[in-house]
């Protein structure tokens, strides 16, 4: 057995540290998920956490540290590693006149999948993400959450072992948020998916969930949430590890 196939992590970082100039975005930063799981990023706006994506996705190459996705390492198998990911950005990327299944043939066509095997595999996503029905509508008249849910069903397309969401509920109300963070956790327990979920909003992470919160470029806390948070309120251990209590308190 490889040392890939042996690798538990679905997504294992270590000592990863970026600058831009003098600034330090993140500061050996490591933390792993374990396969089949779902993991809340969790940190204030600026904690590094677009960095730490936009690194994972190969947009940045790290200054120094290892990225391992799926077992395979990021810098020196870049095109196997990333093919194991899926990736829904906090900015949308669909084409507005086009309809969602031509938005998703459109993406298959650029992973280099079959027509044949695109077909099936749109009809699959679209239905576990409950939009086949809406496969022939423009993704201009979509709401925002059916939007983010066709994003996320167009990002698993080629079947990645690793779904990367970052920010995804950005701009959508309580009941979608809540809609769509089931939605993944579904995925997870039903597909054995490994997921990262970069968020700063507290209630879409649960009780049993791992997590990593990252402050100013550190990880200040990586757990099972409920351990993490003990007695407090997930609100309120957030503003501890982060020293918000301390300025709502001057």
């Amino acid at each position: 057995m490889s040392a890939q196939q042996a690798s538990p992590f679905g997504i294992d970082i270590r000592g990863l540290t970026h600058r831009y100039g003098a600034k330090t975005a993140l500061d050996e930063v490591s933390f792993s998920i374990r396969r089949g799981s779902f993991c809340a990023l969790l940190g204030p706006n600026g904690a590094g956490k677009s960095t730490l994506f936009a690194l994972m996705t190969r947009l940045f190459v790290a200054n120094q540290g290892h990225i391992k996705i799926g077992g395979v390492d990021l810098a020196e198998q870049p095109r196997r590693a990333l093919a194991r990911m899926g990736v829904v950005f906090q900015q949308p990327t669909l084409d507005l006149d086009l309809t969602v299944q031509q938005n998703m043939h459109y993406y298959a066509a650029l992973q280099g999948i079959s027509r044949k095997r695109a077909t099936t595999r749109i009809a699959e996503t679209l239905k576990r993400l409950d939009m086949d029905e809406r496969a022939s509508e423009k993704v201009r008249a979509l709401n925002g959450g059916h939007r983010r849910r066709m994003e996320i069903a167009r990002a698993l397309l080629h079947e990645p072992q690793v779904l990367l969401l970052d920010e995804p509920t950005v701009g959508l109300d309580t009941r979608t948020r809540q809609a769509i963070t089931q939605h993944v956790h579904d995925l997870v327990q039903d597909t054995g998916l490994t997921v990262l979920w970069a968020t700063h909003l507290t209630d879409e992470v649960r009780a049993d969930d791992q997590l990593v919160v990252l402050h100013e470029g550190r990880v200040v806390a990586d757990g099972v949430c409920a351990v993490i948070r003990g007695k407090e309120t997930l609100n309120d251990a957030f503003a501890r590890l982060t020293g918000q209590s301390k300025a709502r308190n001057a």
